[in-house]
């Protein structure tokens, strides 16, 4: 079964564990391979946060270079926008964001060195495994949160 296949069956539903054993079953990738816009969704695990994005017009994120990410963003009646990163759910899409949010490092999680997305205002850090060359699966690490969340990053094809 492809990591695609599999894919579509959690996000059927899936539990935190089986998630993070998908994850770890991933290869790592390098933060250059991350430029450009990737749409977002959530992967139901019972997390708190399940659906809480989504149900507020979450777009993806951006990755223009190393130090300049955009780590939120929106997209409402048909515009696209960054958000400020907001420690409070859900978020207030009124925000926009007016510089960069976040930036990336190659970091060690889970014993592999693999591409991180670190916010600059809030105790976050998002870390990305490759299912393939345009889709990757996010799990977000959050002082606070007793479990991770995850999340799926499609590559805006349009924009290439």
């Amino acid at each position: 079964m492809s990591h695609l296949d599999q894919l579509a069956h959690l996000e059927r539903g899936c539990t935190k564990a089986e998630a993070l054993a998908f994850y770890d079953s991933l290869e790592a990738l390098h933060v250059d391979s991350l430029r450009g816009r990737w749409r977002g969704r959530g992967l139901s695990t019972g997390h708190p946060m399940d659906g809480l994005l989504e149900s507020s017009g979450w777009y993806g994120k951006q990755f223009d270079d190393l130090d300049s990410v955009h780590p939120l963003l929106f997209e409402i009646d048909g515009e696209i926008y960054p958000v400020e990163p907001q420690a409070k759910m859900p978020v207030d899409v009124t925000k926009r964001a007016t510089r960069h949010g976040a930036r990336l490092r190659n970091v060690d999680h889970r014993g592999v060195v693999t591409a991180a997305m670190i916010y600059d205002t809030q105790p976050i850090i998002d870390l990305f495994r490759r299912l393939s060359p345009s889709t990757l699966l996010g799990l977000m690490d959050a002082r606070g949160m007793s479990e991770p969340y995850f999340f799926i990053l499609t590559r805006d094809e349009e924009l290439q």
